[in-house]
């Protein structure tokens, strides 16, 4: 079984960056590939980033640029990371934490919050 806990979201204002740190713990051999996707008011979830065990990365098309993803492992867990900079208003979402077993596991969330 693998947790999943997210931290590092907050308020920041346009322009400012945040950094988002996940980490995994259990089974984590059983991870094939981790990432960060969020879910804004009235909108879908989408992808913003994922990182697979070789440490290929694919970025959702709305932060290609913006946004990087990173992993390590440390002491038995996995950790990822999401380096946000150049933060609009529009990256305003709830951002959860993924991982990809023989199913998708999720964490609860952290808020992101960009004031104009």
């Amino acid at each position: 079984q693998v947790q999943l806990v997210e931290s590092g979201g907050g308020l920041v204002q346009a322009g400012g960056s945040l950094r988002l740190s996940c980490v995994a713990s259990g089974n984590i051999d059983s991870i094939n590939s981790m990432g960060w996707y969020r879910q804004a008011p009235g909108k879908q979830r989408e992808l913003v980033a994922r990182i697979n065990k070789d440490g290929a990365t694919n970025y959702g098309d709305s932060v290609s640029g913006q946004f990087t993803i990173s992993k390590d492992e440390i002491d038995a867990k996995l950790w990822i990371y999401l380096q946000m900079n150049g933060l609009k208003p529009e990256d305003t979402a709830i951002y959860y934490c993924n991982a990809m077993t023989w199913r998708h596991l999720w964490g609860k969330g952290t808020l992101v919050t960009v004031s104009s």
